[in-house]
């Protein structure tokens, strides 16, 4: 179960955070769109989802060779105020871009 310091420590990175503020209100991405719009090698944008996906902020999905990722719809009420609260002012704090549309294969 997600504590508190739990959901500090996984969105104590901003890249960490950036995914999530992408992520956040979109349904699922590919991270062939969140690497583009971090413009991080892929690697590193997949070692970080890799520890969302630890901490269980989200989910993903296997299509083919790509991975599709969400924000966890199980997160407890807590933590998805918290993250609403939280992804505007940290969009405009890291100047997130965000793509005309996130489109995968």
């Amino acid at each position: 179960m997600l504590t508190p310091s739990q959901l500090c420590k996984c969105l104590g990175d901003d890249l960490r955070l950036s995914l999530i503020c992408l992520l956040h209100g979109q349904g699922e991405v590919c991270v062939c769109d969140l690497v583009e719009a971090i413009s991080a090698p892929q690697s590193t944008v997949s070692r970080h989802l890799a520890q969302l996906r630890q901490c269980e902020l989200v989910v993903a999905r296997r299509q083919g060779t790509w991975m599709h990722y969400r924000i966890n719809p199980e997160l407890p009420a807590w933590a998805m105020v918290t993250l609403d609260s939280l992804v505007e002012p940290a969009r405009e704090h890291l100047a997130i871009r965000f793509p005309e549309t996130f489109c995968c294969p």
